[in-house]
C-alpha cells in the first residue's frame, strides 16, 4: 500500500459532536491523570528535564496523528483495535485489545483511589456504619465516589459526554489559577528554585510522570468517529495538546518555583489549607476524577459492545448494563486494592508507553507498507520505537525497585 494512501478522504458515517465538543473531549483525555504530579516530576528531573518533558508532548502528538492516519484507511475502522487488526491481524487485535482495556481499566481504578484518598484527608474522622460492619473512611468514599459517577453511565453518546469534559478541562484552569493565587497572595511566593539543573538519579521517575500525562491515545479513535467533520480532527488534536501542554507547562513551573526540591507528589499536599485559594484548588481536585471517569470507561464498553451479537449491540438498555456492571467492578477493586501509586506506575511503565509510542508506530508502518528510504518522517518513527522501549523498561525497572524497597 502506498504512503499516500493514508491521506486519501474517505466516507464515514458521521458522529454528532462538534469541533469544540471534540475538543473540550480530547483535552480532557490528556488532562488529568498526572496533572497534580507534574511539579513533583520537574522537581525529580530538574529544570532541565523540561527538555524531555516537550520532547514527549511532541512525541505523543504525532502519534495521535499516526493514529488518525491508520484510521483514514478504511472507513470501517472505529477504535484502536480495529487499527491493531488490520496491521497485525486477529491476534494483534486481541493484545492490544487486552492491553488498551487494562489500561483504561486501571485507569478508571486510579480514579477511585484517588478520590478516596483526597476525600480521606479532607474529612479524617468519616465512616460509615452498616450494623456491625464498619468502613473506614477511603473505603467509605469510593463507594460514595462510585454512586456518585453512576448518572454520568446513562451518558452512551461522547457528544454529551463534552459537556462533563469541559467541566474537567475548567476544572484545571481552576486550579492553575489557584495554585498561583497561593503563591502570589497567600505568602508563599516563588522564591524555592530547584538547586538541581539536571538530576540524573531520578530522571527515569520524571520521565514516568510525564509519560502518563500525556496517555489518552486509547481514546482517539472514539473521539475522532464522534465528529461531524472528522476533517478537523487534526485541528483538534493541536488544540487539546497545546491547551493540555500549556497547562502542565504552567502547575510545574508555579509549584516547583513556590515549593522548590520540597514539593510532594501531588502539588494539592503542599498548599495551606487555611488559604482560601489553596481550599478551592483542594476542592476542585476533587472533579477531576469525576469528569474524567466516563471518558475513560467509554473505550472500554465500546470494546465489550463490539464483541455482542447484533441483536444485543444496538440496545440500549445493554450498553448501559454494561457500563454499570465496568462501574460496580471498578469500585470493588479500588475497595480491595487501595495502592494508588503502585497501580500508576504500572500503568505509566508498560499501558502508556505501549498505547502512546509503541503501538501507534508500529501499526503506522505496518498498514502504510512504507519503502525504507530512511527519509525524516521514517527516522522520527523509528526514534520514537526507540524512545518508547528504553522508557519502558527504564520505567519498568525503576517501578520494580521502588516496590521492592
Amino acid at each position: 500500500m502506498a504512503n499516500n494512501e493514508l491521506r486519501i478522504p474517505l466516507t464515514r458515517t458521521p458522529g454528532s459532536s462538534s469541533f469544540m465538543k471534540a475538543s473540550f473531549n480530547g483535552t480532557n483525555a490528556f488532562l488529568g491523570i498526572g496533572f497534580l504530579t507534574i511539579p513533583y516530576a520537574l522537581s525529580s528531573g530538574g529544570w532541565l528535564s523540561l527538555v524531555l518533558f516537550f520532547s514527549i508532548a511532541a512525541m505523543t502528538f504525532y502519534t495521535g496523528l499516526l493514529i488518525v492516519r491508520c484510521m483514514e484507511v478504511d472507513p470501517s475502522i472505529s477504535s484502536y483495535y480495529d487499527i491493531a487488526e488490520r496491521a497485525f491481524g486477529m491476534k494483534g487485535r486481541m493484545i492490544v485489545m487486552f492491553m488498551m482495556n487494562a489500561e483504561m481499566y486501571l485507569i478508571a481504578i486510579g480514579f477511585l483511589i484517588l478520590e478516596g484518598d483526597n476525600l480521606q484527608k479532607l474529612f479524617p474522622e468519616f465512616m460509615i456504619k452498616l450494623g456491625e460492619l464498619t468502613l473506614d473512611g477511603k473505603q467509605s468514599f469510593v463507594i460514595i465516589t462510585g454512586l456518585l459517577l453512576s448518572p454520568s453511565m446513562l451518558l452512551t453518546d461522547l457528544s454529551m459526554l463534552s459537556y462533563i469534559s469541559a467541566t474537567g478541562v475548567f476544572s484545571c484552569l481552576v486550579i492553575v489559577v489557584s495554585i498561583f493565587s497561593v503563591g502570589a497572595f497567600d505568602g508563599v511566593g516563588f522564591h524555592a528554585k530547584g538547586s538541581v539543573l539536571l538530576n540524573v538519579d531520578t530522571l527515569p521517575t520524571a520521565v514516568g510522570l510525564y509519560i502518563v500525562s500525556f496517555g489518552g491515545h486509547p481514546v482517539i479513535p472514539s473521539i475522532y468517529t464522534s465528529m461531524r467533520d472528522s476533517c478537523q480532527f487534526s485541528k483538534v488534536l493541536v488544540f487539546s495538546f497545546v491547551l493540555a501542554t500549556l497547562n502542565y507547562m504552567t502547575i510545574a513551573i508555579l509549584g516547583y518555583l513556590m515549593y522548590g526540591d520540597g514539593v510532594e507528589s501531588e502539588i494539592t499536599l503542599n498548599l495551606p489549607t487555611s488559604k482560601v485559594s489553596g481550599r478551592v484548588a483542594i476542592y476542585t481536585t476533587l472533579l477531576i476524577p469525576v469528569t474524567r471517569y466516563s471518558l475513560v470507561v467509554t473505550p472500554i464498553a465500546t470494546a465489550i459492545e463490539g464483541g455482542l451479537s447484533e441483536k444485543y449491540k444496538n440496545q440500549k438498555p445493554v450498553r448501559l448494563l454494561i457500563r454499570v456492571a465496568l462501574l460496580i467492578s471498578t469500585v470493588i477493586v479500588a475497595y480491595v486494592f487501595p495502592y494508588y501509586e503502585s497501580l500508576m506506575a504500572i500503568v505509566g511503565s508498560v499501558f502508556v508507553v505501549s498505547a502512546s509510542f509503541l503501538l501507534p508506530c508500529l501499526c503506522y508502518l505496518k498498514i502504510s507498507d512504507l519503502n525504507w528510504n530512511w527519509n525524516c518522517e521514517q527516522m522520527g518513527v523509528f526514534g520514537i520505537i526507540v524512545f518508547g522501549i528504553l522508557a519502558g523498561v527504564l520505567g519498568t525497572y525503576s517501578s520494580i525497585s521502588e516496590l521492592i524497597t
